[in-house]
């Protein structure tokens, strides 16, 4: 079968969803699980666009070994040098440039000809191969561009030394035939197509980037890019787990196959959804908690006479086990030890530590843990940062009645060590404790988005709350869980303020090192 390299571009296209915002450790617990995945590509960032993504991108490229690491750029030496300093040290150095081709974007954003566009193309293609094993070079808004002009460009950058043309469907617009006989035409009419790799990029506008992407792999494309969970800008991108999993399935319509471990797809699609605050929708394909779940009373019956009756992908082929151990209030500390070494994930002493006595103060409340539970936990304590002086929240109480005003009552420690405590009311609890808290703290804080979700389900599920701030005008993200909804509420709120501090601090460091 011909193998089908992925280009995961969770951690740039995917961050590029409206409210997200990962820091960059972060963003190396992704790349982490993507390399367990199995991508063949990794797009780390824009190390151009901020110094924070500058040195994401450079701390993915010194940690990850299995995977090659690539940053995105525009045809400017300033960010093809940014990129360069970026990932010098990786063992197969790669960038991805990009200029637009559509009449309308040259028009009326570049404000450039034709003729400039292959120019600049080929220029920066020629510059960035000096220094880069790999380039990559993408037709921005292909779907939308004349296909003469598209073969003639192609063949130009080509031969100025690109190893991988991206033709994406960046706004989503294009239908599978057509995307399918672009790709088909440009390997028909460029001479020199052979000598590169055609990779596809598709958007989920109109509900078609998988099929959009199969139609591309049919006509030629020997990469697909897009990120799990399919997250991403505007409707988002194609989603990997479903063109890896469909090609697995109908292999029989399909001569391709991918170097993704589809067991680890349910794990990564976890840790993306938490760490980016964007849920995965019950019905979601292959993943959705849906996915395997059977209402109808004839589905329930033919499954259990024989599963494939109704249930085309088992629950384990992408992760998703039936047979969930659960641990207890006596499981002990070896015991929690082999359930995170059965995660796979590298924590430090003081963290299993610190994850255990929340395990511990879990199962309290919660005569079950589940593995959901544990992982939570997990990438709670992972995602955690102790550097910095931060707010915590020492105790809080909510007086709510139909017939009453809400009042919470707050108490909170500062960066500066001393207690704090207010009063406050609201129309309803998270409205009242959030009011509170914003009283006790020393900035300027504006909620923009609110979400409380379960992990797991019953009475007693751990629960999961996702706030995004303005905090001092810039926007962050908090994540906060606890047995109690409304304490998970108030733990996410806090955490935002404290990723805003961590991140400012990291700023006036930079300053005093650089001044």
């Amino acid at each position: 079968m011909s193998r089908i390299r992925i280009f995961d571009t969770t951690l740039r296209d995917g961050e590029q969803s409206p409210g997200v915002n990962l820091n960059k450790m972060e963003k190396l617990e992704i790349a982490k699980q993507l390399e367990k995945l199995g991508v063949d590509v990794m797009e780390a960032g824009f190390p151009a666009a901020s110094e924070g993504d500058f040195q994401a991108v450079k701390l993915i490229a010194d940690t990850v070994t299995d995977v090659s690491v690539t940053a995105l750029a525009r045809t400017r030496k300033g960010d093809i040098d940014r990129a360069w300093e970026a990932l010098k040290n990786t063992p197969n150095p790669r960038i991805h440039i990009f200029l637009a081709t559509s009449p309308i974007h040259m028009e009326y954003k570049l404000k450039m000809t034709p003729e400039e566009v292959i120019k600049q193309s080929v220029d920066m293609v020629r510059y960035a191969r000096e220094r880069f094993t790999e380039v990559e070079w993408s037709a921005e808004d292909a779907t939308r561009s004349d296909w003469d002009f598209m073969a003639d460009i192609i063949e130009q950058v080509i031969d100025a030394g690109a190893t991988v043309i991206n033709l994406p469907d960046t706004v989503g617009y294009t239908t599978p035939d057509e995307y399918g006989r672009m790709f088909k035409y440009m390997k028909e009419n460029v001479p020199n197509i052979a000598k590169a790799d055609l990779s596809c990029h598709c958007h989920n506008d109109l509900g078609l980037a998988a099929a959009n992407t199969m139609a591309a792999i049919e006509n030629g494309a020997t990469q697909v890019e897009g990120t799990v969970n399919g997250i991403g800008e505007r409707a988002g991108n194609v989603a990997l787990e479903e063109v890896a999993v469909a090609l697995h399935i109908r292999a029989d319509r399909y001569n391709y196959e991918t170097g993704l471990k589809l067991d680890e797809i349910k794990r990564t699609s976890d840790l993306i959804a938490k760490l980016s605050g964007m849920y995965v929708q019950a019905n979601k394909a292959i993943i959705g908690r849906n996915a395997y779940a059977h209402e109808s009373g004839i589905h329930q019956d033919g499954v259990l006479k024989n599963a494939e009756t109704y249930e085309i992908i088992t629950p384990e082929l992408v992760g998703v086990s039936s047979n969930t151990l659960f641990m207890g209030k006596h499981s002990g500390k070896h015991a929690f030890k082999d359930k995170v070494k059965e995660f796979g994930v590298e924590m430090t002493d003081e963290e299993v530590k610190s994850t255990f006595r929340r395990f511990k103060e879990l199962t309290d409340h919660k005569r079950e843990v589940t593995d959901d539970d544990i992982y939570t936990l997990i990438m709670e304590t992972k995602t955690a940062h102790s550097a910095v002086n931060k707010y915590s929240l020492e105790n809080f109480q909510v007086n709510y009645g139909t017939a009453n005003i809400t009042t919470a009552t707050v108490s909170l420690s500062t960066p500066a060590g001393k207690t704090v405590q207010t009063a406050a009311t609201g129309n309803g609890s998270v409205e009242a404790l959030y009011k509170t808290i914003q009283e006790l703290i020393d900035a300027e804080l504006k909620l923009l988005d609110y979400q409380l979700n379960s992990v797991g389900g019953g009475k007693d599920a751990l629960a999961e709350s996702h706030v995004q701030l303005l905090v001092n005008g810039e926007r962050t993200n908090g994540r906060g869980t606890a047995q109690d909804v409304i304490e998970a509420s108030a733990n996410a709120y806090i955490n935002a303020v404290n990723r805003y501090l961590i991140t400012a601090q990291a700023s006036k460091e930079k300053e005093a090192v650089n001044g």
